[in-house]
């Protein structure tokens, strides 16, 4: 495989945990590929940007880079901010050739890390089967993004979960207090809460309160730095690296 560089891009946000988690993140993809420059570059909120990011990787040499959206689906920022951005660097950096990665969703690896995530809020695999799940996402407007979501769901109730039901904290509904209510109502003994985020932020204290005010039994953390998204993240710098020149490849 040829020399690379890992662009990570996260959206950003003003709750410093984020930026937290991101970089917990990156350490841990850094730890599993050592020879692997893995860099970060945020789209809003928080230092360094994307474009600074590629400005000092152009200056330093490097001819290839895979830009990696730390997303879970393909929504807006995925489809246009990402896009432009990339782009826009690629004109201004005519050495450098970006290769967008896909987002990290949908992946077994998700479910895994979502799994971890329960077993770590208290449950165990023997409960699998009289507890019912409220899959959580963030939100989104982009009804690829919404049904993405429920195929999601309707994969991981076949794992042995007694129901899985999808869930949102902004933007869609249901909202997770009325997913854990719909759950509770049709007889499902106990019901968690998995936030399908990867930092915490606004939109996953949302989940989280809205799992209190409905007494769901348990709430999971999000994924941060689960050690199977860092795998995961690695996988797509690799899938992007072997895939011919498209779209998805932003030289000038």
């Amino acid at each position: 495989m040829r020399h690379s560089t890992l662009l990570v891009i996260a959206h950003g946000s003003r709750d410093p945990r984020h930026a937290a988690t991101v970089r917990a993140l990156v350490r841990r993809v850094r730890a599993l590929r050592p020879g692997l420059r893995v860099e970060t570059g945020f789209l809003d909120f928080n230092a360094p940007s994307v474009p600074r990011v590629l400005e000092r990787l152009a200056a330093d040499g490097v001819r290839d880079v895979v830009a990696l959206p730390l997303l879970l689906t393909r929504a807006f920022h995925a489809k246009a901010d990402i896009p432009a951005v990339l782009h826009e660097a690629a004109a201004r950096l005519p050495r450098l050739r970006i290769r967008q990665a896909d987002v990290l969703g949908p992946s077994p690896l998700l479910l895994d890390a979502l799994e971890r995530r329960l077993y770590e809020a208290g449950l165990t695999p023997a409960d699998k089967s009289s507890t019912g799940v409220v899959l959580a996402s963030a939100g989104s407007s982009d009804p690829e993004a919404i049904a993405v979501i429920a195929d999601i769901a309707r994969e991981w109730r076949h794992t042995g979960w007694c129901a899985v039901r999808p869930a949102f904290a902004s933007a869609s509904l249901p909202r997770t207090r009325d997913a854990v209510r719909e759950l509770r109502a049709g007889g499902v003994e106990r019901v968690a809460v998995a936030p399908y985020v990867i930092a915490p932020g606004f939109l996953p204290d949302r989940i989280s309160d809205d799992a209190r005010e409905a007494n769901a039994d348990f709430c999971a953390a999000p994924l941060s730095d689960s050690p199977e998204i860092a795998r995961l993240m690695l996988l797509r710098h690799d899938a992007a690296m072997h895939a011919p020149v498209s779209a998805h490849t932003h030289a000038a």
